[in-house]
């Protein structure tokens, strides 16, 4: 199938979330049978999801990394069993590595969803030129150990400033490669490499990276800065500093209505995809939001 990235008047997309690990941080061996895949599945389609996001190597702090053959054995079969059921569903394969890229193209995925931003396996930017697919450039730095930890998560007086830079390394490696620049979307990585008050800052300056003139593809959903932002609003008076790995005790039912709320003030700010746990009351909210853009608002008056 084709695919392409929604344009700023479009509705906005969504990735559902299908993590088939038995080690993500929020639900991590919920999905880790291909049955138990397919059926989330088809539970986030039916809530509205566009594309499925398919991982098979956890990046929660301290995270080891996934041998190929074992990443393959988790992501293929939920790739094909999606591709046989629903033709007109977009499959992402969220992989680092250009091997499992090139084996999930070939069954039928049409976006690589890298969030080292290309930059751990040098054969990625060619598999994905080759097979002229999309591409999710994520910013992030180390590896898949510890990406997600506050080991590199240093930064000057400008973090954002810093995290364009990065970002636009990270394009100048895909379209060297031959990559086209519109498959590309930028993911901010928020919650990688990232204190808190970090992600914050991507989230209040987002026009900055929406500037580059790509699609801003977000990855919010129950993170850690969520929790944060539950923590603050429920009266503690103050986001934390980003001290500690260890997250706020929030559930996931509280992490998932707050991610709703951060994801339009982030359409708002110019994003246009997505990626969620919880697809139907994003769908919902950030349909209304679209409803009410110049663009669409004139149409509905016709």
């Amino acid at each position: 199938m084709s695919f392409a990235w929604p344009s700023k008047s479009q509705r906005p997309t969504i990735f559902g979330i299908l993590n088939v690990t038995p080690d993500s941080f929020s639900d991590g061996g919920n999905f880790f049978s291909t049955e138990a895949a397919i059926a989330q599945a088809d539970r986030m389609i039916s809530e509205g999801a566009d594309a499925i996001d398919v991982g098979g190597e956890s990046t929660r702090p301290g995270a080891q990394p996934v041998p190929v053959r074992e990443e393959l054995k988790r992501v293929l079969p939920v790739i094909r069993g999606i591709r046989s059921r629903w033709s007109d569903i977009a499959v992402s394969i969220d992989t680092v590595k250009a091997e499992v890229a090139r084996a999930a193209l070939d069954e039928g995925a049409v976006i690589v969803n890298d969030v080292s931003g290309m930059s751990l396996d040098p054969e990625m930017p060619r598999v994905c030129a080759d097979a002229g697919c999309n591409v999710v450039l994520m910013h992030s730095r180390g590896t898949v150990a510890d990406m997600a930890s506050y080991d590199k998560a240093v930064y000057g007086s400008d973090p954002v400033g810093e995290i364009l830079s990065e970002l636009e390394e990270s394009i100048a490696t895909a379209q060297r490669a031959g990559i086209h620049p519109g498959r590309i979307a930028l993911d901010p990585g928020i919650g990688f490499s990232k204190k808190t008050e970090h992600s914050l800052a991507v989230l209040v300056e987002l026009p900055r990276i929406v500037a580059l003139g790509y699609p801003v593809f977000i990855g919010a959903s129950r993170k850690r800065v969520i929790a944060e932002l539950i923590r603050y609003t429920a009266g503690s008076g103050t986001a934390s500093r980003g001290t500690t790995l260890a997250p706020p005790t929030v559930p996931n039912d509280d992490r998932d209505m707050a991610t709703v709320g951060v994801n339009v003030v982030a359409f708002f700010a110019g994003a246009r995809i997505f990626r969620v746990h919880r697809v139907r009351a994003n769908r919902l909210a950030l349909d209304a939001a679209w409803a009410l853009t110049p663009e669409e608002s004139e149409l509905l008056a016709d």
